[in-house]
């Protein structure tokens, strides 16, 4: 008993290490400390905004086919690239499809992925998400490259890329909601 009473603390921790080595415990972890230290994303300053100048981006819609980026110019569009195994990418899902419940008939979301169709499914009807996912069958426009999961991008009706976002977000803030009702105004 005392030796509980004086290594509780390394035994705590001892326990935590190993439930990160665990793959079934790992991922759960990973993603509510995620949650924990997710912030919301800022507008990048008019300055040093990028212009999406090329909208011909052809993707897959995970259910109806091919469908171009072009469709959205002139358009408020969020495009997030993610992946069901990514632990970023899950902890920020839940944010988004709130957002997406909220904008979805006023901005165009598109949640890019290269993963196959079957375990897409399979990861939005356990999580109850009806998020618009793309699967990415050609390079994306040189301004929205990126090599880290998940990364977002807010783009303006004009092209301007208004966030952009690597890593785990906050999406469904205040500031968010600010952009977007500003984007949408213009």
């Amino acid at each position: 008993m005392k030796f509980l009473k004086k290594n509780w603390s390394n035994l705590l921790f001892g326990i935590f290490i190993l439930a990160m080595i665990i793959p079934q415990t790992r991922m759960p972890i990973q993603v509510f400390l995620q949650r924990i230290i997710s912030f919301s994303p800022s507008e990048i300053d008019k300055e040093d905004r990028t212009l999406l100048k090329d909208y011909n981006w052809n993707l897959t819609h995970l259910d109806s086919g091919t469908i171009n980026l072009s469709k959205s110019e002139g358009k408020v569009v969020l495009i997030n690239f993610w992946a069901t195994w990514c632990p970023p990418c899950v902890a920020e899902m839940p944010e988004l499809q709130e957002l997406y419940d909220t904008y979805g008939d006023r901005v165009d979301f598109y949640f890019i992925t290269n993963e196959a169709p079957n375990t897409i499914n399979f990861f939005l009807e356990k999580k109850g998400y009806d998020l618009p996912v793309y699967l990415q069958t050609e390079p994306s426009p040189k301004v929205l490259a990126s090599s880290s999961l998940p990364t977002t991008y807010v783009i303006s009706k004009s092209g301007e890329i208004v966030m952009r976002k690597t890593g785990a977000a906050s999406w469904n803030s205040d500031s968010v909601h600010e952009v977007l009702d500003g984007l949408l105004g213009e």
